[in-house]
This record gives C-alpha cells, structure tokens and sequence, in this order.
C-alpha cells in the first residue's frame, strides 16, 4: 500500500503520508521502505564473483555500506578426504585447490609430506620444482591480470594474456603429459625428468614473454579508464592488513616486503637474485603493478634455474618412502611391490605433526599435517591464502561505489577452488 501511495504521489511529504496510513504495521512498512538501507545479493552466480561467492551488500543509492562474503558454496571437503586417503593418493587433490596454478600446489604438499617423514629431494629435483613452480606464478598472475581488465572492460589484453597462458600450459604438456591437472610432483621429487625438448621449449618462451608482457602492460598503464577505475580504489590499511591475516601480492601493495622465498628459503630460492615488487598505495592499481613486477622477477628466476640446472636423479633414492619409475614397475618385481605398498598402505610416518608453507601467487599457501603412524594423515589442514585474502573484501568495500565491488574482487584474485576446500 505504501509503495502504490509513494508511485502515485511522489511529491507528498513522508508525514503526511503517515498520518493517512491507519495501522501501526503499514507505518512499520513504510519506514522500511523510507529508511532502511537496500540489501543487494551479489552472486554467487555473478561472473565477477567467481561462480561461488556471494556477497551480501547493504547499498545506500549507489554506495556500498556494509559487504559480508559468504563462502562454501564450492565446499567439497579435501581436507577430510585426506583423511581417508595414503599420502601419495592425496596428491591429485591438490591439483583442484588453486586450479589456476596447480603445480605450485603439488610442490607445497609434497614437500609438507617430505619434511614430516625426513627425506630431501636431490638438487636436479629441486631445479625442476623451482621452474614449475615460477611457471606456476606466471600462469596465475596472467590470469589474474585477465580476470581484472575483463571486469572492467578491457577485451583485448585478456586475450592476449590468456595466449601467453596457453604457452605455459603447452609446457606443461611436455614436462608431465597433461595441460592443467598435472599431478607431476612425487613425494621425494617428481613423477618423471624433464626433457630437452622442454627445457629448450622454456628457454624459448622465457627469451620472447617479457616483449609480449611489455605490450600488455603498455596497453593497459597508459589507458584513464583503467588508471580511473584502480586508483584508491578498494584501499586497505597496513594494520588491517596484519589483523586479518593477509598474505602475498595483497600486503606486498601495502608496503611490507614479506615473501616466504626471501624470508623463509626453500628449494633453491636462497641461490637465486631477484627482487620482491613492493608498493605502498595498498589499492587495487598498486595490487596489479605488484602481479606485474612479480611475471618480471619469475622470468629471472627461471633464467637462472636454466642456466644452473645440474644433471643426476631427480627423486630421492628411498624405496620405502618414494615411488619407483614407471619403467621399473612394469619390469622389475621389487619396484611393483613397493608400488603397490606404498598407493595401498602408504608411507606410515613418525607419531608427529609438520607444517610447510610456500610463497603461492596469492600468498601462503601451508599444509598442516598430523600422523598418527599409519599410511593416511590423521588430521590435514590447508593454510590457503584465498580464504584469508577475502577476509579483506569487507573493509575494502566499505563506502565504495557498486561498480567498483567487481574491481576490488579482481585485485583480491581469488579461488575459490582453495577457499571453499
């Protein structure tokens, strides 16, 4: 009644209105309808927020107020099914945590499994996680990149970033033989050697991605509408930073230099030259010039990796722990029984508890592990930095416009894959 009283009768005054409505629960109406806020649900099928998270927005006109992500709607429990799975068994989960960079995920798990059973990867091993795990990086910040322009409207450099993406999936078919889930790293190393034909394929893209990500970067920094839409917009304090929790490219804008290559080395990280991207505007522009910085400082990484890679094993020689080779298996008895020991039965660790974390495209990315001694975890947690980034999307919507919540999600990058588990 009180909607048809206003549509007819715009230019009433609200009091006179009320005094010609006659209950009390119609003036309660009413004053909603006056007074309160607009509620707006934001997904979860909108594509900006990544098919499964959801925002509850409370608008005043066009002027965000209050956001509340709610998260779960991909939920599918991987840290309870590594509870019924062997340690080696586990590892094609993770592949479909952060499924935009799923290599980076095979080498944080196995080398949290590694660290609680005590074994290390020989250095050939260790090479060739460093270069998938950088190509990783690479991938997920191109996309990234994508996923950001496309929200606000920039077609072309998302094509050209997905091509250079397609690039380091056409590797990965030669360094694992598949393109995305590639379950190639191994408890103690990884599945096979690398090629010649693959690193010399990684050479060649490592010589011609800086032109091309060069012409993308001029595209779009030299573009107002992008600047416009970046700048202060979505802006985080270095405190609230802290308070929350965050990790990787998202405090990195915000002027801390944390990076867990730097202060916390593992494979060959503490060999290698290259510089953390740091910014201090801690908004979304700042957010994507760090992604940037940080392709820039991977292509370095790999440059050394190529031009030190060492020859010998690539797994370490532990029989009871690490699975043989394929050709061994389907020749050699032994090798078969170990292998069929170890996907069965698994490795049956210490009575202990490990945590090992690497320095992901999106942050920390850890894996908590308690044994129990027998071949499956007896409690797994994933320490994934998605989850924790978007504890960040409440403040950084407060008094932001409607159109500048799909801009704040794209800096934020989420997956939704490793924030759900």
């Amino acid at each position: 009644m009180s909607n048809t009283v206003l549509e007819k009768n715009p230019e009433i005054k609200r009091s006179k209105i009320l005094e010609a409505l006659e209950t009390e629960d119609l003036k309660l109406e009413f004053n909603d309808v006056l007074d309160n806020e607009m509620v707006l649900n934001m997904g979860p099928q909108h594509p900006a927020t990544h098919g499964v998270l959801r925002l509850l927005l409370s608008l005043d006109g066009e002027t965000v107020k209050k956001c509340v992500p709610e998260l779960g709607y991909l939920h599918r429990g991987y840290e309870k099914l590594a509870e019924n799975s062997s340690y080696h068994e586990f590892i094609p989960h993770t592949d479909r945590l952060d499924y935009l960079q799923p290599m980076h995920n095979n080498v944080a798990y196995a080398m949290a499994v590694e660290k609680l059973i005590g074994i290390e990867v020989p250095e050939r091993g260790q090479f060739i996680r460093t270069i998938i795990a950088e190509l990783a990086r690479i991938q997920a910040h191109l996309l990234a990149m994508g996923a950001l322009l496309i929200d606000i409207g920039a077609i072309t450099p998302f094509l050209w970033v997905i091509r250079e993406r397609e690039k380091i999936l056409d590797l990965y078919d030669l360094i694992a033989g598949a393109r995305f889930t590639t379950s190639y790293t191994r408890i103690g190393g990884v599945a096979q050697d690398i090629s010649e034909e693959a690193l010399s394929q990684i050479k060649k893209f490592v010589k011609e991605f800086p032109a091309y990500l060069r012409e993308c970067r001029d595209l779009v920094e030299r573009n107002k509408i992008f600047i416009v839409r970046t700048e202060n917009i979505g802006y985080l304090s270095p405190e609230m930073c802290i308070e929350l929790g965050l990790t990787g490219p998202l405090t990195r804008a915000a002027g801390f230099d944390n990076d867990l290559r730097k202060d916390n080395p593992y494979l060959i990280y503490d060999r290698l030259q290259f510089d953390i991207p740091v910014y201090t505007e801690s908004d979304c522009l700042a957010r994507y010039y760090v992604r940037a910085e940080e392709m820039v400082q991977s292509v370095r990484i790999l440059e050394q990796c190529l031009d030190k890679m060492p020859q010998g094993a690539t797994n370490a020689l532990d029989a009871k722990k690490v699975l043989p080779s394929k050709e061994k298996i389907y020749t050699k008895m032994e090798e078969l029984i170990h292998d069929f020991m170890l996907i069965n039965f698994g490795i049956n660790p210490p009575k202990l508890e490990s945590y090992s974390a690497i320095e992901s495209s999106k942050g920390e990315l850890g894996f908590y592990i308690i044994s129990d001694g027998s071949g499956h975890p007896f409690r797994l947690k994933i320490r994934s930095p998605s989850f924790s980034n978007l504890q960040g999307l409440a403040p950084m919507m407060k008094d932001c416009m409607i159109s500048d919540t799909v801009v704040i999600i794209g800096g934020v990058d989420p997956v939704m894959g490793e924030a759900d588990k």
